[in-house]
């Protein structure tokens, strides 16, 4: 598992320099966006932070995991497909595992941990405007 773990993150980030470099900024300003978004849908409905009420709120952990892939689904898909693109240019073989990690860094991650920060954000500033 050690010399998975450092391949992969060599691997990683010789992704900087090799072929459709770009990605590794767009995938997660993508999740970011999305992260806005449903997080600001999550403020509106005056639901708890995303990543907190999965992991401590059984009851809605099911429509979480839901909503969550609904939201990051396509840049998943997108940072996958991608991946797997760049696998073929640059070493001419797959490894899908390294495309499924690097998929959940580039798009799940960010997504995951700025949606409930945001709803906090949102949630604030309309209690401000409430109050004022």
């Amino acid at each position: 598992m050690g010399n998975f773990l450092s391949t992969f993150v060599t691997d990683f980030i010789g992704r900087f320099d090799g072929p459709l470099h770009f990605r590794l900024f767009v995938q997660p300003l993508m999740a970011i966006l999305f992260a806005v978004r449903d997080g600001t849908r999550d403020a509106r409905e005056a639901r708890n932070a995303y990543l907190w009420a999965l992991l401590t709120d059984p009851g809605q952990r099911r429509y979480l995991l839901e909503s969550g892939w609904k939201g990051i689904a396509k840049v998943f898909v997108l940072a996958f497909a991608l991946d797997v693109v760049y696998q073929f240019i640059q070493w001419h073989g797959l490894k899908l595992l390294q495309a499924t990690l690097t998929a959940t860094i580039l798009a799940v991650i960010p997504y995951a941990v700025l949606r409930g920060p945001v709803n906090r954000l949102v949630s604030m500033s309309q209690t401000r405007r409430s109050h004022v």
